[in-house]
């Protein structure tokens, strides 16, 4: 090609992030043969295919694999450049922001985060949603600006993070029960009956893991989905619930919580966003109060 139209690269970037013709088209306001032909016009400046018919879809192929991080990166430095630069003026911004995290996070730093929000810009509203699994989309697609839990694989390579704080995890009994006295030791923590939360990538599994090679299983009475529901039920019976302790703080108040007496490593929580969030100066100032907040707030008492 005698010159290259740089608009190319953001119709790139689409058609990779669809893996498809139709859904890049919709998604640009144009027709699909349009996006036909500026699918032909890359793949002759190029020299590769891109995307090539697997049944009844596209799948991309490896020079397009090797492209998507850096076309990506690319778009989001125009956009940036582009981007006026605004003056942040706290106090008339009007902005909902959706954060995602696990159960505890709210409760825990949900009421210092907020007034420290309300009192710099009083028309800013938080929206505090559940965090089911660790599928980096909702970043990806505007769905969430922010995201708190614990790096893992399925996070995509080119999400933004921060660490919050360190964490580890603790058993959690009601008051008066019988191990809130005593020696913990390994054997009594075991025999007790656990609450256990089954989830995917649950960092809790190093637990089980660890007594595994002493030759030791806990006596499971009940399972759940989440840290919240675990709590509880340790709040009305004698069972016992493993759960991280600066995360669940809030919810762990009026309970007893103890050392586990088994060696599992600690953890760090972190602060997840999308790149094309990093110079957005509403969303850079509630990353900083996030991680402020998160930073200063002490341990409940147990």
């Amino acid at each position: 090609m005698d010159s290259l139209d740089l608009n190319l690269l953001v119709t790139l970037d689409v058609l990779l992030d669809e893996g498809s013709v139709v859904g890049a088209a919709k998604r640009l306001q144009l027709s699909a043969s349009a996006m036909s032909r500026a699918l032909a016009r890359l793949r002759e400046a190029t020299g590769d295919p891109l995307l090539v018919r697997a049944g009844r879809g596209l799948v991309p192929t490896p020079r397009a694999l090797e492209l998507r991080g850096h076309v990506r990166q690319v778009v989001i430095d125009a956009e940036a450049v582009l981007r006026p630069a605004l003056k942040l003026d706290l106090p008339s911004l009007t902005r909902t922001f959706a954060i995602r995290s696990t159960e505890g996070f709210a409760e825990t730093f949900g009421p210092e985060l907020i007034a420290r929000v309300s009192a710099e810009a009083p028309l800013v509203k938080l929206s505090f949603l559940t965090k089911q699994d660790k599928d980096s989309t909702p970043l990806r697609d505007g769905t969430v600006d922010l995201e708190t839990g614990v790096i893992g694989r399925m996070m995509g390579p080119e999400i933004r993070a921060v660490g919050l704080f360190r964490d580890r995890f603790v058993g959690v009994v009601r008051r008066g029960h019988r191990l809130a006295k005593g020696r913990m030791t390994p054997e009594r923590y075991v025999t007790a009956g656990h609450v256990v939360i089954e989830r995917r990538g649950l960092r809790a599994a190093m637990v089980d893991e660890v007594l595994e090679r002493m030759g030791l299983a806990r006596n499971v009475v009940a399972t759940v989905g989440g840290f919240g529901p675990a709590i509880a039920l340790a709040r009305g019976s004698d069972m016992v619930a493993t759960v991280p302790e600066r995360h669940t703080a809030g919810l762990c108040e009026g309970l007893h919580r103890f050392k586990l007496p088994v060696p599992v490593e600690d953890f760090t929580i972190s602060l997840f966003w999308h790149p094309r969030l990093d110079a957005d100066p509403a969303h850079r100032w509630l990353r900083s109060l996030m991680v402020d907040v998160c930073k200063s707030a002490p341990l409940s008492s147990s």
